[in-house]
């Protein structure tokens, strides 16, 4: 049972045959350079002398003098990244039109609308600067006004205070007189009352 489920478990490579894989080739190629005869007897010894030495460097030297370096050139040239033949100037006049013609249509306009938009806003901050001595004058008069109108105001409150008062003594003095009157005839009747039960116990 554990080795079906260690069996499941591991990932199934599919297996390729052989007749299908193809080797891919690299597209740039260096050119082989021919082996350097060295003799064997020398390599497997490992004593090189001085001359076999040289001897080995010089025909090394003359190997790749002489090895044809067209094909690696043109490999080269194939491989270029950048061209360096007429597309350059090409390039460099449609730059420079490109160039030409965005700062005639494009930024020469925005840049005047943003100078003439910068100088309306300093105008209007200075006239706004300008008003400060015109808004605190209002304010002076405003203030004027409002002390004048409280003042009439609070005279206005006091004349009517005085004539209130003066109409509530003069109806306070009516009423008393009245009560005073009212209360003479209630003590002269009381007396009369007295008097009349009084006689008839004399």
């Amino acid at each position: 049972m554990a080795n079906m489920i260690i069996a499941s478990s591991k990932t199934q490579i599919p297996s390729t045959s052989s007749s299908s894989f193809v080797p891919k080739t690299p597209k740039f190629q260096l050119p082989q350079l021919p082996q350097i005869p060295i003799l064997k007897t020398e390599i497997k010894n490992n004593t090189l002398s001085l001359k076999s030495t040289v001897s080995i460097a010089t025909a090394a030297a003359t190997l790749i003098a002489t090895t044809p370096l067209p094909s690696l050139a043109a490999e080269i040239e194939k491989a270029a990244l950048f061209d360096f033949n007429l597309t350059l100037p090409i390039i460099m006049g449609e730059f420079l039109f490109l160039m030409f013609a965005l700062d005639k249509i494009y930024y020469s306009p925005l840049g005047n609308f943003m100078d003439a938009r910068d100088a309306e806003i300093k105008e209007k901050l200075n006239s706004v600067k300008d008003t400060s001595t015109e808004v605190k004058q209002l304010e002076d008069e405003a203030t004027a006004i409002m002390k004048a109108a409280r003042a009439e105001i609070s005279a206005a409150l006091n004349q009517m205070k005085k004539e209130t008062t003066v109409e509530v003594e003069a109806k306070l003095a009516e009423g008393r007189v009245k009560v005073e009157a009212e209360l003479a005839e209630a003590l002269a009747k009381l007396e009369e009352q007295k008097v009349e039960t009084i006689k008839p116990l004399y």
